[in-house]
């Protein structure tokens, strides 16, 4: 980021983001697979944990075809992506949230859209977070199958926000590459992801409030924006 902008929309990913199950989700990686040898089960979750941001579906098709090597039919893989929701669902619901992050959007979700992208299928992003009675904090959910880009493409239109005003908040370099693409800031969260030099990068969610207060003006909540100037 250079210069100061008034920030219109925050766009989150949601795992490893807002809660924490990066870890639930490895751990269902490695369960799917536990019938093959130990080596490709570790070679299927590390693509998954260098690929956050992408849909089950994909990451389950790149490891038939190009680890296992032994491609699925669409009712076969329709059957891993089942299994693989039926593995995580309950635990992603009763992972912890991220630190920072639930005291952050308490402070912005009422004053700021704020929008979870996600490469969760949308009808379980949209179930998890509703049992988890975090929806009012959202603006809209959405998830796979579309990408990440052309959501962001599409709510920059529905709400008439300026890319270069709106910000998204991610763990993986394709939350990082669909913020470029579109014209988005950047913030990054924890995660394994090796991102590019220079981008702001943090531990948790405790400290987005002072970063967005030093790179934004009109920033809800803020100090800036409680100072009297009369």
């Amino acid at each position: 980021m250079t210069g100061k902008y008034p920030l219109q929309a925050i766009f989150f990913d949601f795992d490893g983001v807002i809660i924490a199950s990066n870890a639930a989700k490895s751990e269902a990686f490695r369960t799917l697979f536990a019938g093959y040898h130990e080596e490709i089960i570790a070679e299927v979750v590390a693509y998954h944990q260098q690929h956050g941001g992408i849909s089950r579906v994909e990451k389950i098709l790149h490891a038939h075809e190009h680890i296992i090597k032994q491609p699925l039919t669409e009712e076969e893989l329709a059957d891993w992506a089942g299994e693989y929701a039926r593995l995580v669902v309950d635990k992603v619901i009763a992972v912890d949230w991220i630190a920072g992050a639930k005291e952050f959007l308490d402070s912005v979700a009422a004053v700021l859209p704020v929008f979870v992208i996600s490469g969760t299928p949308e009808d379980e992003l949209r179930y998890i977070i509703i049992q988890r009675k975090m929806s009012g904090h959202f603006q809209e959910i959405l998830g796979s199958p579309i990408r990440k880009p052309e959501h962001i493409r599409k709510l920059l239109t529905r709400y008439q926000l300026v890319p270069e005003h709106c910000l998204f908040v991610g763990d993986a370099l394709t939350d990082f590459h669909a913020a470029k693409e579109t014209g988005l800031h950047f913030i990054g969260i924890q995660g394994e992801a090796a991102f590019p030099k220079g981008t702001i990068v943090l531990s948790d969610c405790r400290g987005l409030q002072d970063v967005l207060a030093q790179q934004f003006v009109r920033l809800p909540g803020s100090p800036e924006n409680n100072e009297s100037h009369g």
